[in-house]
């Protein structure tokens, strides 16, 4: 789904700047660890250092949301853009959430407001999140689309990379598919069970055994709770 932008943003230029940044990545890395009571504690410490400053009010939103307290993150996140509608990451994490929540059009609004941000830094992640959703919305012109400008600005997102693959799959372009893939299986490390199964759809079209065997495997052995993988064992029986 859409991806969550966790940049260092732009604090105020104050006194206490420095500081409140330091509190706000801790609060963002104790998140991360969910370790809510240091979390909480940073975040405490931020609002007394500048209380009305929209970074704090989005790391409270990432707070609520990752300990499933939703109408709460919901408040902060419109709460922080509210205060500082320019705050792109703040925006850009709203659109995530509300990705999360199915709720498409919504995300969609958002992600159209950042994009627009030319200094944004995640910019090519927030064309990512913009084809997502309008691939959910039935759009696929405007995917295609989205997902082609944030190759143009990083030609090694790998999101981009394997949605354009789906793309050009579904489409029925083999070639233009099996290119974005590879392109994709380069880049990457370790493949997620989307770029497996998308691999393994491509091979078992262009008749290529050994490629459909060894994907398999791996997406077995590292995704078994996937819904890939369920697919994946639907489609073999």
């Amino acid at each position: 789904g859409c991806v969550t932008t966790k940049e260092r943003g732009l604090t105020e230029i104050s006194a206490g700047g420095e500081a409140l940044d330091q509190r706000l990545s801790l609060a963002r890395r104790y998140i991360g660890d969910k370790n809510w009571s240091d979390a909480k504690r940073n975040l405490r410490l931020a609002t007394q250092i500048s209380p009305n400053d929209a970074q704090v009010y989005e790391v409270y939103a990432l707070f609520h949301q990752s300990t499933g307290e939703l109408d709460l993150a919901e408040d902060y996140f419109k709460e922080a853009i509210d205060r500082r509608p320019d705050f792109s990451r703040a925006r850009n994490n709203y659109a995530a959430f509300l990705f999360m929540l199915s709720r498409f059009e919504e995300a969609r609004k958002q992600l159209v407001v950042v994009i627009d941000d030319a200094l944004y830094s995640a910019r090519p992640q927030a064309f990512v999140n913009l084809g997502m959703c309008e691939s959910k919305l039935g759009n696929l012109i405007a995917a295609k689309d989205a997902y082609t400008r944030a190759l143009l600005m990083e030609p090694r997102n790998s999101l981009a990379l394997i949605e354009l693959g789906y793309i050009a799959l579904d489409s029925g372009d083999l070639a233009l598919a099996r290119q974005y893939y590879d392109k994709h299986r380069d880049i990457v490390r370790r493949q997620s069970s989307r770029a497996l199964w998308l691999g393994i759809q491509l091979a078992r079209k262009q008749n290529d055994r050994d490629m459909e065997g060894s994907l398999s495997l791996l997406l077995e052995s590292w995704y078994p709770n996937s819904l890939e993988y369920q697919f994946h064992a639907k489609d073999g029986q």
